[in-house]
């Protein structure tokens, strides 16, 4: 069953909470925007992580060692994720585990005071977003704990990972730079930071700098180059600005194709689910910075809720998402790439070719998170 989220869940589906006042929920979801700044520390108190065991062997090895016995228990998700990609993946889960699964869609901002209005009584068990910078903001805000799953921590490599065990990716977003091949060279391009340069006045579309890829990216840039020089750059982008900014990235890579401007930057999965539509759309990927730090790359991924009435259940969902077949799946369908090494990609994904991707762990863009919003707004990025 699948609610937006402004549909209350049935009672019947978490007896032992509460009903929370509809009155306090409608406050606290005024209060919180969908990219804070703000990150307040984590309390003190936060619930002891969920363990559990390696793989045995013999075990089903399409399961990578998830455990799949059969539980009326249910497990609920607040996911920003689209509705209609991840509703397959867990369709798949309840298939071969008997899990029923409680999916609530909506924003991530909303979500999260949706969460902090709900407390105690809330009846999510998962928070399943986009961006390290949004996941991080949720652990800060104390709306996650801590786990322990040997399964994830050799289904998902360390720099996808919280290190106290908060939260994990689950596949891989690889944002870069995208042309009009009518009017430009691929030999023109490099890096991200290349696209400050005067040969580009009049010729770069962005999307706005109040959404969360752009300011990871920029936060990655912070890490690599300085503070000094990203700002640099950051003006340099917006002297060549051929428009006014866009509000999502689909306007922006169709912007490029109408002529509207040359380059741009943008995620991969919006650029291949363009595709699936149009086979024809005339505008070509490039991946950036091949020669010094590698394709900037962020996460879609979850965590357990730190007041969590099934916080084992939640858990098993999540290690059974890192598992080869439901990598394989994100490949295919979400057109992002696995975040577990040596899963196989999707033709299409494959046909992008092999890229050299950003090593630095994702942590970093929430770290940098509010920085890199005040350099943004500092270098007239809108």
């Amino acid at each position: 069953m699948s609610l937006n989220a402004a549909t209350a869940l049935p009672s019947f589906t978490r007896p032992v909470k509460a009903t929370l006042s509809i009155a306090v929920f409608s406050l606290m979801l005024g209060l919180v925007g969908c990219n804070k700044a703000e990150t307040p520390e984590q309390g003190a108190d936060a619930a002891a992580p969920v363990e559990t065991t390696a793989p045995v062997a013999g075990q089903d090895a399409a399961t990578d060692g998830v455990a799949t016995t059969n539980s009326d228990q249910v497990v609920t998700i607040y996911s920003s994720r689209n509705e209609q990609l991840i509703k397959p993946l867990l369709d798949k889960y309840t298939e071969e585990t008997g899990v029923k699964i409680e999916l609530v869609t909506d924003k991530t901002g909303p979500l999260m005071a949706r969460l902090d209005a709900e407390g105690k009584n809330t009846p999510a068990d998962i928070l399943l977003t986009v961006d390290a910078g949004n996941l991080w903001q949720a652990a800060q805000q104390g709306l996650l704990q801590p786990v322990s799953s040997t399964i994830l921590e050799s289904n998902v490599p360390a720099k996808y990972r919280d290190p106290k065990g908060l939260w994990t990716g689950l596949s891989l977003r690889a944002r870069t730079i995208f042309y009009d091949p009518s009017k430009v060279d691929a030999a023109q391009l490099s890096t991200y930071a290349d696209l400050a340069d005067p040969e580009w006045k009049g010729k770069l579309c962005l999307r706005t700098s109040k959404k969360v890829y752009n300011q990871s990216l920029v936060a990655s840039m912070m890490e690599h180059l300085g503070t000094e020089k990203t700002e640099q750059v950051i003006r340099g982008w917006v002297d060549n600005l051929a428009t006014d900014v866009f509000s999502d990235d689909v306007s922006m890579l169709e912007a490029i194709a109408a002529g509207q401007c040359e380059v741009g930057i943008a995620n991969s999965y919006y650029y291949g689910r363009l595709l699936d539509e149009k086979p024809n759309f005339p505008v070509k990927i490039f991946w950036a910075n091949q020669d010094t730090t590698g394709t900037h790359v962020n996460i879609s991924g979850a965590g357990v809720i730190a007041n969590s009435d099934n916080p084992d259940g939640a858990l098993k969902v999540m290690e059974w998402l890192s598992s080869d077949k439901a990598q394989g799946l994100y490949a295919s369908a979400d057109k992002e790439f696995p975040v577990k090494e040596g899963v196989d990609e999707s033709e299409l994904l494959r046909s992008w070719g092999p890229f050299k991707q950003d090593d630095i762990n994702v942590q970093k863009f929430g770290e940098l998170q509010t920085q890199a919003i005040q350099m943004m707004d500092k270098a007239g990025y809108k």
